[in-house]
């Protein structure tokens, strides 16, 4: 199979620009003929439907939840990349294209992440005027923070709740074409598979989780917008009902699963605390700003913390080790998110680790108190201000900054972060895998397409902080409804799609019996824990890191697991009934599968890049050994009824140098 990305001729910075002049458009009146089905409703999903909408197309929008507003992208929380330059500090869109390419480790595609960094401008404009309330300077200009992996600060936000900010905006986007009949809502529905019609997304079937019908909905092509797989791992940041299984579903309809095995580790989570947990919690990484992450020096030290002889509060500052700043000065508590968690598992591994588990580090906003105090009490003209006053200033400052996180922590944790340093561990948190697209955001199978974390297409093998909402808007406003067009101006004389099509018929029967199957093996072990077992496996041998020995042993440990649920899961009640039991049964069923290809593809990949990181090749300090001989390339994986096969898109760089990504 031949992966043709459509990357359009001419200089990088005139691509897009000179694409949208010249591409396939559909007339207004044709518009209103077509029908494109829009599966999930955040951040991508969201925008899409109401953009699409707005242009006079018929919308069908699906979302598992109660309402559009569920989706997991209102949890985000630190921010927004955008090359704005408003801190007059040298960004441009050419420095967000860098970081981006070198934040991915140079393996990501050119075309669409310049596209992305030109796009991010108009994402801020279109949500000021919906209203967003991102965080203003004095003056009443849009603030900017820094994140990970950058010398700028380019990120805007609103608190700790950028995400709920911005899909608010998109929901009401949303709702205002709801209402005027352009979009067809449909909340409870899951979809259970991909409908194709010679060879074209025609549509999908849908699960009405309520009442448990199955039903089939039609359209001219399909647009997938719904998230990551990153709850393969049982424990991650994402919503517990977070899931693999529609972009699966196409999967195993033809569609490619590019670069599986990239998984993002976020460095700044609670530590899990006991085996009974499900779900772990983001800190956001904007903390880094002001936190300072560090380990007692002495194992000593630590094991009095952990057994809770001592507390952090004990340790003097010449018995800390601020690790990622002594190795890593040009950039300090703010380097990448995948370097700063292999960071913090080496002090663990070495016996540092400050919690029960010996999973956890410190994030201390100390000497962050201290600085911003004495700024205030400068401002407020307060002259030789006590420690105390010092200490109630900065912690002001703190609470204005990050007061929903701090809040956040202590309700979990029930420990004030303003008094003790909190304590993180890295966890499981984004996909830089997902389908393979091209330039048009199209997958391999004509007429279905994907957005935001659904898609691989522009964070190579590790995302930047604050670069997921970024690009879920972009695709949503900015990108598709563009280049849906080059699919749909070849449909405008294409009647309505009828669902009585022998292809809807055999999907919603090969559904039925699917979900028959499950309800009839009667087993013993319930759905939750095949789940658990799963995410162990993927933790320990697909984690942080990985070897081949690991890898090969996780191989067929999960092709014994899918047996044994296949063999002995027990799903009770009915198919035409709300049966949340059943829906997460064809998800974790969906989860074995697609831990099989992602082992695949990180046993298929001798290097180590971004968030893929394997024991055999690492350079003498412990950074990641690229080899861009030989892995320069997308990994596009077909499932092939159980046999799963790799189709390779190579990555050619015309305009950056490929080197070794340094922090130093």
């Amino acid at each position: 199979m031949n992966l043709d990305p459509k990357i359009p001729a001419g200089e990088l910075a005139d691509k897009w620009t000179e694409f949208r002049s010249k591409m396939d458009l559909v007339a207004p009146n044709n518009k209103r003929k077509l029908e494109v089905i829009v599966v999930g409703t955040g951040l991508a999903g969201a925008s899409a439907a109401a953009t699409l909408g707005e242009l006079g197309y018929k919308v069908k929008a699906f979302t598992f939840h109660d309402s559009p507003r569920r989706a997991h992208s209102i949890a985000a929380q630190g921010g927004i990349n955008a090359a704005k330059n408003y801190q007059n500090d040298g960004d441009s869109v050419y420095r967000l294209f860098y970081d981006t390419i070198k934040g991915g480790d140079y393996r990501s595609r050119e075309a669409n992440v310049h596209r992305l960094a030109e796009v991010s401008r108009d994402i801020i404009d279109q949500c000021v005027a919906q209203g967003v309330p991102f965080a203003r300077e004095y003056g009443g200009l849009l603030a900017n923070r820094s994140f990970g992996g950058v010398q700028v600060s380019r990120t805007f936000y609103a608190r700790g709740q950028t995400g709920q900010q911005l899909l608010i905006g998109a929901y009401q986007a949303l709702s205002r074409q709801i209402s005027s009949g352009k979009v067809q809502m449909y909340n409870r529905h899951e979809m259970l598979d991909l409908v194709k019609v010679d060879g074209k997304a025609r549509g999908i079937i849908a699960r009405n989780l309520v009442s448990g019908k199955l039903e089939r909905f039609a359209g001219h092509c399909v647009v997938l917008a719904t998230g990551g797989y990153g709850n393969v791992y049982y424990l991650s940041t994402n919503a517990m009902n977070s899931n693999v299984s529609a972009a699966w579903k196409a999967v195993k309809k033809g569609a490619l699963m590019a670069n599986p095995c990239y998984v993002q580790i976020h460095p700044t989570c609670i530590p899990e605390s006991g085996e009974y947990q499900s779900k772990l919690t983001l800190m956001s990484e904007s903390l880094r700003n002001d936190g300072r992450v560090w380990v007692p020096k002495s194992k000593e030290d630590a094991e009095a913390i952990r057994t809770g002889k001592k507390t952090a509060l004990d340790i003097p500052e010449a018995d800390r080790d601020y690790y990622l700043e002594r190795r890593y000065p040009a950039f300090g508590n703010l380097v990448p998110r995948d370097v700063a968690s292999r960071a913090a598992k080496i002090e663990c591994d070495a016996g540092k680790g400050i919690v029960k588990t010996g999973r956890g580090v410190f994030l201390d906003f100390g000497a962050a108190v201290i600085r911003y105090g004495k700024i205030a009490a400068n401002t407020q003209n307060i002259s030789n201000p006590s420690d105390a006053k010092i200490s109630e200033l900065g912690r002001a400052t703190i609470k204005e900054k990050y007061g929903n996180l701090f809040q956040i922590y202590e309700k979990i944790t029930g420990q004030d972060p303003y008094v003790f340093p909190m304590k993180i561990y890295p966890a499981v948190h984004y996909t830089m895998g997902g389908l393979w697209v091209d330039y048009n955001l199209e997958t391999n199978v004509p007429g279905l397409f994907a957005l935001g974390e659904a898609n691989f297409s522009d964070h190579g093998a590790n995302r930047l902080g604050a670069s997921a909402l970024m690009q879920g808007l972009a695709d949503g406003y900015f990108v598709i409804p563009y280049t849906i067009g080059q699919f749909l101006s070849k449909e405008i004389r294409t009647p309505a799609i009828s669902t009585d099509l022998p292809e809807f018929e055999q999907a919603e029967s090969e559904t039925r019996a699917k979900l028959e199957q499950l309800l009839k093996i009667g087993g013993a072990q319930s759905v939750e824990s095949f789940h658990r077992r799963l995410g162990r496996i993927m933790w320990e041998y697909c984690g942080m890191s990985r070897n081949e020995q690991g890898l090969a042993k996780a191989l067929q440990m999960i092709r014994e697991l899918r047996e044994e649920f296949w063999n002995d899961v027990f799903v009770p009640g009915e198919i035409h009934d709300y049966n949340p039991e059943l829906e997460k049964a064809l998800r974790v069923a969906d989860f074995i599968e697609l831990g099989e290809v992602m082992v695949r593809d990180a046993m298929a990949r001798d290097e180590s890049c971004g968030g893929h990181f394997r024991e055999e090749y690492q350079t003498e300090d412990g950074e990641a050994m690229r080899r861009d001989d030989e892995y320069t390339y997308v990994a596009a994986w077909s499932w092939n009824d159980g046999n799963p096969e790799v189709y390779k898109e190579d990555l050619h760089f015309e305009n950056v140098e490929l080197k070794t990504r340094s922090y130093k």
